[in-house]
């Protein structure tokens, strides 16, 4: 099976707990992969789909963000999808563990945690994002990589004063996941 068909199935088996937004984005998502047979990929005019994780230390209740080198904001770590991904999770998850440095990151079951769509800069003009959350083994250490400025955890709590809305949506989201509920 294809990434593209993968993504169809991923998306239509998202839980949107309700969340009229969240139905309208999945619906949106979904009509971009049936209108754009190459709709994964970043040489698609019309936008593409991306995939990210939040990484998150539950024990110490803090996540680890990126200070994105090009857009200069600090972000979940992710991505484009490449040829090698089989999943828009298994392509998030390799985001992950690249712009973390942290090996034997997982991601929470049941898929998506949340769905984001933001403006590019052009020849594309949107990214599409399925967002995941990745649980990093205790003890493990971050290493910056060449896409980052700095990598630093942040306790939940501080999130909201150095990321915008969509990075403290999905931490909130992924917060509701590890206590029990979306």
């Amino acid at each position: 099976m294809s990434l593209h068909d993968e993504a169809v199935l991923v998306l239509k088996g998202y839980e949107t707990g309700g969340d009229a937004a969240q139905e309208e984005l999945r619906d949106t998502f979904l009509e971009h992969l049936a209108l754009h047979p190459d709709g994964m990929w970043k040489a698609c005019g019309a936008g593409h789909l991306t995939a990210s994780a939040l990484v998150v230390d539950p024990e110490r209740g803090r996540v680890l963000l990126t200070l994105h080198r090009k857009l200069r904001m600090w972000l979940q770590m992710g991505g484009h999808c490449e040829p090698g991904d089989a999943t828009p999770a298994a392509a998030a998850l390799r985001e992950a563990t690249e712009e973390s440095g942290i090996p034997g990151l997982t991601l929470l079951p049941d898929g998506p945690v949340v769905l984001d769509r933001h403006p590019i800069p052009g020849p594309c003009h949107w990214h599409l994002d399925v967002q995941y959350a990745a649980l990093a083994p205790s003890g493990s250490t971050e290493r910056i990589s060449e896409e980052s400025l700095d990598l630093r955890w942040f306790p939940y709590d501080e999130v909201a004063k150095v990321a915008d809305a969509s990075v403290v949506r999905l931490m909130e989201r992924t917060r509701a996941a590890l206590d029990g509920g979306r």
